[in-house]
């Protein structure tokens, strides 16, 4: 059945390239109408509290404020001008300062300092913007333009505009950088100038094609669309690889190219799609985390990686066969060595790096398991980026704060009086504003105008504004979220709506932290499966298994052992995608050190050396891809989170790369009587020697 469908591929490959041809300019055009989401609060679930306080928020009292402006050294009719400038820009529905809640012919002194202080402290004025988020990628720059070098910018809506920017810029140079470090490492480890050139005709069809089918999914994550492209490079590279190497094997044997390719396909297959399903697996893994913006990368990159290997097995025999004889012309000297010595290194030095490794299973666990996490987008952009130097300039002039809105159901005075009577108590809180506020400075609300009122109450609810003295992401905000949904429990036990940037972040990490334990278990026992289906065992499966994932504990305990902080998002997509794309180098390994000993009967020290003689090229050719690509996402990603999967991708697949050629051997030769049998036990014989008879 096998041999037949590729003996179908390989004589309809004029066919099958056309309809290809035909696919790629089809997603060429649907491409463009692919639209990318650069807020990850429309990723949390519908049901958690802030998602529906958000909901309600807008249809009660509209958008909620989602930019904060400082401006220096400014007077009250300055912060009035600009004010009026902020207001003219289309997009920005409201611009808040204090005289939006407050007449600005009270008299100071009836004013209460902690107001004051909130919006107008040594000259400089704070003012909360709320920008329509349909607008908020042409209103934002026209805000920078407002403030020039006399004001500071932050907030989500500022955010959201500056990450679909700088992700378009970045995203650019770094797929430019990326295919070409990828032809340089494909022409290093080749052995003609041709085959890095076909390779890659092969991976941009597949990526135009992945790309361009995202339209089924109407809108994609800034992460998706940031990373994707890159990734399906990066993991599905080596299929192709393969699929030449055997074909040249092959050639050896048969004289006719038609069935030299039918038998590489036969033979490589069960590799490559082995190696596909677990990179798939390792995708589909995200696809169960809570935090919808796991299912969007998972389900893209899974389709992206069974595009390639349908790519790999339909297209590219076709492509192979019309440019064989080229890649033969334009053959070159190997750059790389034959590895022999490094195959005579690691059979001395594999058992003590075998015990090494193992002892390092447990701590190296624990390590990764002890990071120190942020879980939102306050620390996205660091102080050498605009946006970075802002935020802490903002905090240097006004403190560490954010800004948190409840909404209660009106009526009930008396008590709203009491809630925010305890809540005054709370010296986190800086100010609030409420109905009751007006109310106790004597103020009847009906004297005021609607825009101030609006602001506070609806038909339905009153809105109560805190101002609280914690940052929108640290242990002390999620303390106080809690201590603040306590009181509300106490007063409100039959609802209320609570949001706010800090809000948001509180409900994240609880999304994200429960996704950890069941996305890494899921994808581990999922990869475990597809290895003990394809071996038909379950020793080897363990032994491959545990050596990738111990790799990636190593890599996570870095990050401890450094002290550094990881975006827990990227934590989270990384484990996952390392363990699916990088166990398909130990796979390679396994089944080529079982053909030197199953088909060609060569001892086991032998068989060490000689599969890294051969199969050296091939795993630094995907490897060393990957890890490229990922250092390239942290060095030219203005964004944390981004840079930080690419620096966890690079730095985890080098670490993969290490185990597989010094850690994997030893295993291999200490369970070699258990990995030498196939299911009933007997040795197979040599592939070759058997065409060749059959010749």
């Amino acid at each position: 059945m096998k041999r037949r469908f590729y003996s179908s591929a390989v004589k309809y490959r004029k066919a099958i390239m056309v309809l290809f041809a035909v696919l790629t300019v089809a997603s060429a055009f649907m491409y463009p109408k692919v639209k990318v989401n650069y807020d990850t609060i429309n990723y949390l679930p519908a049901d958690y509290n802030s998602t529906e306080s958000l909901r309600v928020m807008r249809e009660e009292f509209g958008d909620m404020p989602n930019a904060r402006v400082v401006l220096r050294d400014v007077s009250r009719q300055e912060i009035k001008e600009y004010k009026e400038k902020l207001e003219a820009i289309d997009g920005v529905l409201s611009v808040t300062w204090m005289d939006t809640f407050i007449p600005m012919d009270i008299p100071e002194e009836m004013l209460p300092d902690s107001v004051k202080e909130s919006y107008y402290k040594d000259g400089n004025a704070l003012l909360t913007v709320t920008v329509d988020e349909s607008k908020q990628y042409e209103a934002v720059p026209e805000m920078y333009e407002v403030v020039g070098d006399r004001g500071y910018l932050y907030g989500n809506a500022v955010l959201t505009a500056v990450a679909a920017e700088n992700t378009i810029k970045e995203g650019i140079v770094i797929t430019i950088a990326g295919v070409a470090l990828l032809l340089i490492v494909l022409a290093l480890t080749t052995t003609s100038w041709a085959e890095p050139l076909i390779i890659a005709l092969g991976l941009l069809i597949a990526v135009i094609i992945n790309a361009g089918t995202n339209l089924i999914f109407g809108t994609i994550s800034f992460l998706t669309s940031a990373t994707g492209v890159m990734l399906q490079m990066a993991v599905a590279i080596d299929y192709s690889v393969f699929l030449i190497h055997r074909f040249e094997e092959c050639r050896k044997v048969y004289s006719d190219p038609e069935e030299a390719m039918v038998e590489a396909l036969t033979l490589s297959s069960s590799s490559i799609l082995s190696s596909g399903f677990t990179t798939v697996i390792g995708f589909l893994a995200l696809t169960t985390m809570k935090f919808l913006i796991g299912r969007d990368l998972g389900l893209a990159l899974s389709k992206g990686v069974i595009i390639c290997l349908i790519v790999t097995l339909t297209f590219m025999p076709g492509v192979i066969l019309y440019t064989y004889r080229m890649m033969e012309r334009t053959s070159h000297r190997s750059f790389m060595p034959s590895f022999e010595g490094l195959g005579r290194f690691v059979l001395k030095a594999t058992v003590p790096m075998m015990i090494a490794f193992t002892l390092a299973i447990i701590p190296s666990y624990i390590c990764s398991e002890r990071n120190s996490f942020w879980y939102g987008g306050a620390h996205m952009y660091g102080p050498e980026t605009r946006l970075g130097a802002d935020q802490r300039k903002i905090i240097e002039l006004f403190g560490d704060a954010d800004t948190y809105v409840i909404m209660v159901p009106r009526g009930e005075e008396s008590k709203e009086r009491a809630l925010i009577a305890e809540l005054r108590k709370d010296d986190r809180i800086r100010s609030i504003l409420s109905p009751e506020s007006f109310m106790g400075m004597s103020l009847p609300l009906d004297v005021l105008p609607d825009n101030m009122t609006g602001q506070l109450r609806s038909e339905k609810y009153d809105r109560i504004v805190l101002t609280v003295a914690e940052s929108a992401e640290s242990e002390g905000a999620f303390e106080l979220v809690q201590d603040i949904r306590d009181v509300m429990d106490k007063y409100y036990p039959d609802g209320y709506y609570l949001v706010g940037s800090g809000v948001v972040n509180y409900d994240l990490k609880q999304v994200v932290t429960g996704d950890r334990q069941r996305v890494n278990l899921i994808a581990v026992l999922a990869v475990f499966a597809v290895l003990v289906i394809t071996m038909r065992g379950i020793l080897l499966p363990f032994i491959l298994v545990m050596v990738i994932e111990t790799a990636i504990w190593i890599n996570m305990s870095i990050s401890y052992i450094n002290g550094s902080y990881l975006f827990y998002i990227s934590y989270l997509i990384a484990s996952p995608v390392l363990l699916g794309a990088t166990v398909d180098y130990a796979i390679l390994f396994t089944q080529r050190y079982k053909e030197n000993r199953m088909d060609l009967g060569i001892p086991p020290n032998e068989s060490i050396v000689k599969t890294i003689k051969d199969n050296t090229v091939s795993i630094l050719t995907s490897g060393l891809t990957l890890s490229v690509i990922g250092f390239l996402l942290a060095i030219f990603s203005s964004q944390g989170m981004i840079a930080q999967v690419g620096l966890l991708l690079g730095r985890g697949t080098l670490c993969s790369l290490f185990a597989v050629l010094f850690v994997l051997p030893g295993f291999l030769m200490l369970f070699d009587r258990y990995v030498i049998k196939d299911p009933e036990g007997k040795l197979e014989p040599n592939w070759l020697a058997r065409r060749n008879g059959s010749n």
